[in-house]
């Protein structure tokens, strides 16, 4: 009688029990997810695939970084042709900036996927670096902030993005990081966690970005690490999930907003981590590979690339360990000569995270 239909009990309860106990007894299914990541666009006529244009770019990153994740991204044979279309996302009009598919126009959470991408297959020599950076720089409002594109949107992922963006690049000189990291706190909410904007309700995805990008700029410092870490651990079910805010149902993608954060401020081992790598395997599609936001839901590439890098994070499975500010492997990292930027990374970076890490 306990085995009721999480489709059902996932939208209603705060986590479903069975559905922890389940994914205690399951192995990671390796091979099919490998299968379902190769075969995503397979099906270039479909509506799914066609309602998803404007997604291609975050698509393209968070397929060959799963890939990475698995140890399967060479047995890929289509780094050159994925390579050869990024480089064609470069927007014409926006010199240094990549649209989200060929095209469109530039934004900085496409180009910051094109580059972690470009990374990740060691092809970033094929850019103009400093083109680049001039274009994330353009972005910076008087007011520190980020906006995402030329017509002005801004949040904290576009700090975050730029931030990363700049670091990959080596030219965070280029821009104002007093601004940044005073508009970032003003995004600093009672409960310790942040907000899109200022005076925003706090979020588990924008604190990520928040601590993140404080973490670029090695002002983690001025936070009280214990209240939000505290904050972050709040959002576990009992289920073992997490939820994005209170009282909200849980869901796979908050295992790496918040488990990369939790990590970052060295607060990983408040949560239950043994529960959360359950919720994660229950949510994966046993007949045809990927992971979804919760169990007994559809998967997609977004949810299994995240449900991937957070069990990496927890170490729970044989998986390519991730950077938790970068969410880049870590050997990638290692081969960047990249900042490693947290402690535990330095001692990990110092030690070898050795080349066959993203085979």
């Amino acid at each position: 009688k306990l085995q009721i239909s999480c489709a059902r009990c996932a939208p209603i309860a705060a986590g479903c029990l069975w559905c922890a106990a389940r994914g205690g007894a399951m192995g990671l299914a390796r091979e099919k997810h490998s299968h379902y990541l190769r075969h995503l666009d397979d099906d270039k006529e479909s509506l799914d695939y066609m309602m998803t244009e404007h997604l291609r770019m975050g698509g393209v990153y968070w397929g060959v970084s799963a890939m990475a994740l698995l140890k399967q991204l060479e047995a890929d044979d289509r780094k050159s042709e994925i390579v050869a279309w990024i480089l064609k996302c470069q927007d014409p009009k926006n010199p240094g900036g990549f649209g989200p598919n060929i095209g469109h126009d530039a934004d900085i959470t496409a180009t910051h996927y094109a580059l972690l991408v470009l990374s990740v297959y060691d092809e970033l020599d094929r850019l103009d670096k400093g083109s680049v950076a001039k274009f994330i720089k353009s972005l910076q409002q008087p007011d520190g902030s980020f906006s995402g594109d030329r017509w002005g949107e801004v949040d904290t992922r576009f700090a975050y993005c730029a931030l990363s963006a700049l670091t990959i690049l080596d030219s965070l000189d280029l821009i104002d990081i007093d601004g940044i990291t005073t508009w970032l706190l003003r995004c600093l909410n009672y409960d310790g966690a942040f907000g899109p904007l200022p005076r925003s309700e706090s979020h588990a995805a924008y604190t990520f970005c928040a601590v993140q990008a404080l973490a670029l700029i090695d002002a983690l410092d001025m936070l009280d690490l214990d209240r939000l870490g505290w904050w972050l651990c709040e959002r576990q079910t009992p289920g073992g999930g997490f939820n994005g805010r209170p009282e909200k149902a849980p869901d796979v993608c908050y295992s790496w907003w918040i488990l990369s954060a939790l990590a970052t401020i060295d607060r990983v081992h408040w949560i239950d981590g043994a529960r959360l790598a359950a919720f994660i395997r229950a949510a994966q599609d046993e007949e045809d590979g990927g992971i979804a936001d919760r169990p007994g839901d559809v998967p997609d590439v977004f949810h299994t690339f995240f449900g991937l890098a957070g069990l990496s994070l927890l170490r729970e499975e044989d998986l390519t360990p991730i950077h938790p500010v970068y969410a880049l492997p870590m050997a990638v990292v290692q081969r960047m000569d990249l900042p490693p930027i947290l402690p535990s990374c330095c001692e990990y970076l110092s030690v070898g995270a050795g080349g066959a890490a993203v085979a």
